[in-house]
C-alpha cells in the first residue's frame, strides 16, 4: 500500500475515530431519546404560534405545528402511552422473531448449519453474500433486521473475522440498500408506486388525471442497483470498516459466541434431519399458497402485495421455520432432552431483549410525539419548496431530490410517510418540467436508502446497538454510526451517479416506465 493511500486512510480513521468519541459520548440511547421527546414538545410549543405559507398536500390546508404542551396533547400523549409502546411496529417483530431463533440458536441448529455453510465457503466471499441477502431479505418486508443482521456477526465472528464489520456488511445491504432489488419484487414497489400515481394525479397537465404507475416502474432500475450496493458493500468492508476494527476487542461474553469446530457424527445428522424439517414446512407452505383461491393470497388473488395474508405472516413464519427445525435438531442431535429445553431456549432470547425493550419504550414515546406535532412533514414540505423555487437543471434537481429525501430521512422514518409528503410536492412539480413520476421516483428511492444506516431515529437503529454489544460491551450510538457513515457517503454519491448514467444513457427505469411526461407514446 502507498503512503498516499496509507495517509488517506489515517485521516478517515481519525475522523471516524472521533465522531464515534462524540457519539459515544451522548446520553444513553434511551435517555436520548427521552431528551429529543421533550425538545420536540418544546419546538412544538413555539412553532404552534407560527402561521406558515406552505399547503399540507394531506389536507389542502396551510401547515400548522401541534402544541404537545397543551393539555389536550399531554392529556392523550398519557392516555396513549401504554398503546404507542405495544403498538410500536419494530417491538413485535424482533420479540416473536426471536422466540424461534432462541431456540433455533440454544440446541445448536443455528451454529451447526453456520459452520457447514463456513466449511465449503471461502471467508473472503462472505461479504458479498451477506449482503446480497441482505438486499434480498426486502421480500420479507423487516426480517432482515432481526435475521440476516445477528447472522452476519455470527458468521464473521465464526470465521475468524470480526463480529461488528458482519453486522455492518448485513446492515449495509438490509438498510442501506432497502430500495434495492435483487430480482424479486419486494413489498416497498406497489407502496411506493400507489403513492406516486396519486401525486401525479395532482397535476393540472393533460393527460395526468389518467396516468397509471406500473409496480414495477423502477424494477429494472432497483435490480442493477443491487450489484452496486454489494460492490460498494464489499470493497468498504472488507478495505476501510474491517481494518479499523482490528483494534477493537470482542469482549463479550465467551460462552455466548459462536466457535467454529468441525460437526460430529451426531451433529451432522441432527442438521440433516432439521434442514430435512424446515424443507417440507416451506413445501408445505408453497403448496397451500399455489392455489389461485388460497387463503393466503390477497382477495384479487396477488401474494407479493402488503394486503396478503402470507407477507403479513412473514413474521410468524419466521418463528415457526426455526422453531420446527431448532426442535428437530435438538432431538436428534441430543442437545434437547425434554419440553424445558424449548422453554429454556426462548427465555434465554428474551433475556437479552431487555435492554432493547427499554430502548424501543423511549423511541416509540418520541416517534409517536414527534409525528403529531407534524414537524417532520412541515421539514419535508419546506424543503420540497425550496428546491422548487431553485429551478435548477433536471440533473441538479434529481440530484437534489436525492439529497433532500436523505436529509428527511434522519427525521422522517417511514418510507411511505415521507413519500407521501414530498411526492405530493415534487411529482407534479417535475411533471410541469416534462420529468416522469417513475424518474422522480427512482430518485426518491436512492435518497431514502442512503441514510436508513446512520440515523438513530430509524425503528430498528437501536435493536442493531445491542447485537453490537453482544460483542463490544462498550457499542453506543457514535460506534455504529462513525461504522456506518463511509457505507451511507459511498451510496449518495456512487448510486446517485448510477442514476444519472440510467438516465443519460436512456436505460429504462423498470416496466412501463418513462423519463418524461408525457412520455414518446403518449402515455
Amino acid at each position: 500500500m502507498s503512503d498516499s493511500i496509507k495517509q488517506k486512510q489515517g485521516w478517515l480513521n481519525r475522523g471516524l475515530n472521533a465522531i464515534e468519541h462524540v457519539g459515544n459520548r451522548l446520553p444513553d440511547p434511551a435517555m436520548l431519546f427521552a431528551l429529543f421527546m421533550v425538545a420536540v414538545w418544546l419546538l412544538s410549543a413555539w412553532l404552534s404560534t407560527v402561521t406558515f405559507a406552505e399547503i399540507d398536500p394531506r389536507t389542502q390546508q396551510a401547515f400548522a405545528v401541534k402544541n404537545m404542551l397543551s393539555g389536550a396533547a399531554l392529556t392523550e400523549f398519557m392516555a396513549n402511552l401504554v398503546p404507542t409502546f405495544v403498538n410500536f411496529p419494530p417491538l413485535g417483530v424482533v420479540l416473536v422473531a426471536m422466540l424461534g431463533l432462541g431456540v433455533a440458536e440454544h440446541t445448536g441448529f443455528i451454529g451447526a448449519g453456520l459452520r457447514s455453510i463456513l466449511a465449503v465457503t471461502h471467508r473472503r466471499l462472505l461479504t458479498p453474500v451477506l449482503i446480497a441477502v441482505g438486499v434480498l431479505s426486502h421480500v420479507a418486508v423487516d426480517a432482515g433486521y432481526v435475521l440476516v443482521i445477528p447472522l452476519g456477526a455470527v458468521i464473521f465472528y465464526a470465521a475468524g473475522r470480526h463480529p461488528l464489520a458482519g453486522i455492518a456488511a448485513a446492515f449495509a445491504g438490509v438498510s442501506g440498500g432497502f430500495s434495492a432489488t435483487l430480482f424479486i419484487p419486494s413489498s416497498l414497489d406497489p407502496m411506493l408506486a400507489g403513492l406516486t400515481q396519486a401525486a401525479a394525479h395532482l397535476s393540472s397537465e393533460p393527460g395526468a388525471a389518467a396516468l397509471v404507475i406500473n409496480p414495477l416502474n423502477n424494477f429494472i432500475f432497483t435490480t442493477a442497483s443491487t450489484f452496486l450496493i454489494i460492490a460498494i458493500g464489499w470493497a468498504l468492508t472488507d478495505l476501510v470498516i474491517e481494518p479499523r476494527l482490528r483494534n477493537t476487542p470482542v469482549d463479550g461474553d465467551p460462552a455466548a459466541l459462536p466457535k467454529l469446530d468441525s460437526l460430529s457424527a451426531q451433529e451432522r445428522k441432527g442438521l440433516i434431519w432439521a434442514v430435512i424439517a424446515m424443507l417440507i414446512s416451506i413445501a408445505i407452505l408453497a403448496l397451500s399458497v399455489l392455489p389461485a383461491d388460497s387463503s393466503w393470497r390477497a382477495p384479487t388473488g396477488e401474494i407479493a402485495v402488503a394486503s396478503a395474508p402470507v407477507m403479513r405472516s412473514i413474521v410468524a413464519l419466521i418463528f415457526v421455520f426455526f422453531l420446527i427445525p431448532g426442535i428437530v435438531y435438538g432431538v436428534v442431535s441430543g442437545s434437547v432432552s425434554t419440553h424445558h429445553d424449548i422453554v429454556k431456549g426462548m427465555s434465554k432470547s428474551m433475556s437479552g431483549m431487555g435492554y432493547y425493550i427499554v430502548m424501543a419504550f423511549f423511541c416509540a414515546q418520541f416517534i409517536y410525539a414527534f409525528g403529531q406535532s407534524n414537524l417532520g412533514a412541515l421539514f419535508a414540505i419546506k424543503g420540497a419548496n425550496a428546491l422548487k423555487e431553485m429551478n435548477l437543471p433536471m440533473g441538479v434537481t434529481l440530484v437534489g431530490i436525492v439529497y433532500l429525501t436523505a436529509c428527511v430521512n434522519l427525521l422522517v422514518g417511514s418510507a411511505s410517510a415521507k413519500w407521501a409528503l414530498i411526492g405530493a410536492v415534487m411529482v407534479p412539480m417535475l411533471m410541469q418540467l416534462g420529468v416522469s413520476p417513475d424518474l422522480t421516483q427512482a430518485a426518491y428511492r436512492v435518497g431514502d436508502s442512503s441514510t436508513n444506516i446512520i440515523t438513530p431515529l430509524m425503528p430498528y437503529f437501536p435493536l442493531i446497538v445491542v447485537f453490537c454489544q453482544r460483542y463490544v460491551k462498550n457499542t453506543g450510538i457514535g460506534t455504529l454510526i462513525a461504522m456506518m457513515l463511509p457505507y451511507s457517503i459511498a451510496l449518495l454519491v456512487l448510486w446517485t451517479a448510477f442514476l444519472l448514467g440510467f438516465w443519460w444513457l436512456d436505460i429504462p427505469l423498470g416496466i412501463g416506465s418513462h423519463y418524461s411526461f408525457p412520455s414518446p407514446a403518449g402515455g
